[in-house]
C-alpha cells in the first residue's frame, strides 16, 4: 500500500497554517510545532531547490547551504518526477531558472 499525506488530520494541519496571518505567526506556529532542526531542514531543502531551479551545481549548492549530496539528489528528483510545486512557488516570489 502506498503511503499518502492526504489524510484528514494533514488537511486539518495545512487549514492551520493557511489560516496563520503573516511571518511572525509562522514562526510562532512552527517554534510551536516544530523542532529547530525539522525547520532548518525544511528550509534547506528549499534552498537546495531554489538553487536546483537556478542551475546551480551539486558542488555550489553543497557548499552554500552544507546539504549532503544525498539531499540535494533527493530534492532533485522531488523537482522533476514531483507536482511541479517548486517552480509554481518560485514563479510567484518572481525567481527565475538561470540558462544553462
Amino acid at each position: 500500500m502506498e503511503k499518502t499525506i492526504r489524510t484528514e488530520t494533514v488537511d486539518e494541519f495545512f487549514d492551520a497554517i493557511i489560516s496563520l496571518q503573516g511571518k511572525e505567526e509562522l514562526y510562532q506556529f512552527f517554534d510551536d510545532v516544530c523542532t529547530t532542526n525539522e525547520v532548518v531542514s525544511i528550509a534547506q531543502r528549499f534552498a537546495v531547490a531554489k538553487m536546483l531551479y537556478e542551475n546551480k551545481t551539486y558542488i555550489e549548492i553543497a557548499k552554500k547551504t552544507g546539504a549532503s549530496t544525498a539531499t540535494i539528489s533527493r530534492v532533485n528528483r522531488s523537482m522533476i518526477h514531483g507536482n511541479g510545486s517548486y517552480e509554481k512557488i518560485f514563479e510567484r516570489l518572481g525567481i527565475r531558472a538561470e540558462k544553462e
